[in-house]
């Protein structure tokens, strides 16, 4: 594991804890800086990162705290609170 993909992890772990404790602006600048890292690096985000992370506002996804998650059609969808969906094929 390169330093690059540790430091990622540990601003993933930073950015949960920041927002559970509703922190969320410090919360947003820990996904954008992992994200700027990833970019950087050429390293692509992992799996978690990506599925509780809103694309269009950087914030950090908790389910029944900013994020709403619905099943539909064969697909998990996560509405932000800034009204951006993601979708995700479940198995």
């Amino acid at each position: 594991m390169t330093i690059a993909a540790t430091r990622i992890d540990r601003l993933h772990d930073l950015a949960r804890e920041a927002a559970a404790a509703g922190d969320h602006d410090l919360a947003r600048s820990y996904v954008r800086r992992a994200r700027r890292v990833a970019e950087r690096h050429r390293l692509s985000l992992p799996e978690q990162f990506k599925r509780f992370t809103c694309d269009a506002c950087d914030a950090y996804l908790r389910p029944g705290a900013n994020a709403r998650v619905r099943l539909q059609g064969g697909k998990v969808v996560i509405t932000c609170e800034c009204g951006h969906h993601a979708r995700y094929p479940y198995k």
